[in-house]
Parts: structure tokens; sequence; C-alpha cells
């Protein structure tokens, strides 16, 4: 009797496990791919695997579909994510290449033929709408790199550190995230870096926070905004050494800048001998302008000084010691 035979050892028509391809032919695929021998020469159906651009017109083909029809459209979704108010019918075997959202899946019920996850990022604003749907793209296709620009780059790559697994989709959005960081940009990014912690405040705490979502990232692009201040600001003003101390409009917007950077920042640029604005006495007069600015603004509450040393190391150094409230003496 001519039967289906019920060997594990045939599934899906082939000689493997869901249909994938058997090592010897793997093997054969594998050998075949790095000759030189011409279609002709061969005279064999593995001369067409042979050909790389044959295999990666295939491969890309299957991630095209998969992208378009699985992640644009939710086309046979077995998995429903619930973030942001938005909505997603996904794949759980896409998402289980994120290990946050491999865990989730595993502690989710699954009933109805689909599983139900939820992500709560209402603490997280880093975390956009946008840059997370982009992060979750990426599992399917790098065809999410073209969503990526100096708007969105950092929500990105919070997305993409929180979700892991996507180390290329990381460097990508950070590289961006560093290329971003520009004149008409500084105030944005001051603002962000002032909820990063300085080095010498200690390791960032355990719980998913602004400091935190960015992992070892948000101390390279603290460093970053470092190095613009230090040293690519003052030459994007045209700053000159021999006129650093006068009135102009470089000088007074780079005032301007300085009068919102974070004190630690603003003490780490002012004492280091490579922020090329002149002289010491140069640099310790617009150190001197700047903390008057600052005193109407970021360092209200706190006072700050600058003093000019001859004593070895920097020649600038600036101190800042709070204030202390009056006290209100109650009669009785």
């Amino acid at each position: 009797m001519n039967g289906i035979p019920s060997s594990s050892s045939s599934v899906n028509g082939t000689h493997g496990i869901n249909g994938s391809t058997p090592k010897p032919l793997l093997e054969e695929i594998a050998s075949s791919s790095g000759s030189s021998e011409s279609p002709d020469q061969s005279g064999s159906h593995s001369a067409a695997y042979a050909n790389g651009f044959i295999l990666d017109q295939h491969n890309a083909e299957i991630v095209n579909h998969l992208y378009h029809a699985g992640f644009l459209t939710g086309n046979y979704a077995d998995t429903i994510l619930h973030v942001h108010g938005v909505t997603y019918r996904l794949h759980a075997i896409i998402l289980s290449r994120s290990p946050f959202l491999a865990h989730l899946m595993s502690t989710s019920p699954q009933g109805n033929g689909s599983r139900v996850i939820f992500v709560h990022l209402e603490s997280d604003p880093e975390v956009t709408p946008e840059g997370f749907s982009i992060a979750l793209g990426y599992l399917y296709s790098s065809a999410s790199l073209g969503l990526i620009h100096e708007k969105n780059c950092r929500a990105v790559l919070a997305s993409a550190h929180l979700l892991g697994g996507m180390d290329e989709l990381c460097t990508y959005s950070y590289d961006a995230c560093r290329r971003s960081i520009s004149v008409d940009t500084i105030g944005e990014w001051l603002q962000f870096i002032d909820t990063i912690p300085s080095p010498s405040d200690g390791p960032s705490p355990p719980d998913l926070t602004q400091t935190s979502i960015f992992g070892s990232y948000g101390q390279r692009l603290r460093e970053d905004v470092l190095n613009f201040l230090v040293i690519t600001l003052p030459q994007s003003l045209d700053i000159q050494p021999d006129s650093s101390s006068k009135s102009g409009p470089g000088r007074d917007m780079l005032l301007q800048i300085f009068s919102r950077v974070p004190f630690d920042l603003f003490k780490t640029v002012m004492e280091s001998p490579t922020f090329e604005i002149g002289s010491d006495q140069a640099r310790f007069k617009f150190a001197k302008d700047a903390i008057d600015l600052r005193k109407r603004g970021i360092a209200r509450g706190a006072e700050e000084t600058v003093v000019l040393s001859n004593f070895g190391g920097s020649a600038v150094h600036i101190t800042r010691k709070m204030r202390k409230r009056p006290l209100w003496k109650v009669n009785s």
C-alpha cells in the first residue's frame, strides 16, 4: 500500500524540519558559490544557486514581502502589540529578534489564536511613537533606515536600545545624532545632556528612565556635545584668538550658548586649554562674561565664580556654591 511516510525526517516534502534544506545540499551550494565556473561549465542546477545575484535578489524579495505585507499591512499577524495608543498587528517569529519583546511575549497570555502584549512607555518621553515604529520596522527590514533624520534619530536610538538585538540600528541612529549636533540644534542637545548624569555622579539608576534608556550611548552623546562645545563651536562661529575678547556677532552667539550650558560642562570647557578662543586672559574674560549672563538664568540660585591662576595646570578655574536660603524667624 502506497502511503505517506510517518517519519519526521520527511516534513513538508523535504528531508528536514519545516522543509529546511538538508545539510549536504547546503554544503553543495556553499562550495559552488565560490567557484569561478560559468553556468555552462558547471552543467548542473546548482549553478543557479552559485550566482550570488540570484540569491541576493531572492533574499531581498523575501525581506521586501515581510516588510510590506507583514509590517506595513499586518497580514497573517499572530501578535497584537499596543503602545503609545497605537495598535500593531505583528508576527511573533519576527518580534522574537528583540529580547525585550521576546520576554513580553513569553509572559503574555495567548488566546483565540493571537497573543496580546502591552508596552508602557509613558514615563519615557525619548521613546516617541515615530522612533518606536521605525525600530519595530527594522525587525522586519533595513528599509526603516531611510526614515531616520536629525529630528527623530535620538528617538530611534532610544527605541532600538530598548528593544535590543539591533546593534546596527543603534550605531546608525547614533551616528545620525552625532552629525545633527550644530549651532542650530545645540540648545536642544543641551537640554538633553542636562538629563544625563556626569561620570562623577555614579552609575545611572537601574530603572527605565530618560538617563538609562540610552545605555552607554548617553555618555557617548554627552562627550560628543562636549567636543562640539570645545572645538567645533568656536570654529563654526569663526572666533579668532586675537579678537576673542572683543564684542562681535560670533562672540555674542558663543556667550548666549554658554549661558545655557549645564555647570559641569561649562566648567570643563572653560578650564580646557583646547577651548581655543585666545590667551588664558581672554578665556578668563569670556568665562566672566558668560557667568554674568548665567546669573539671570541657568545659574540662578547658585554663585559661580572664575579665577585666573598662575600655578600650573589650567590657568582658568570655575567654582560653584549654592546660595543658602534665608531663614525666617517666627515670632512667638
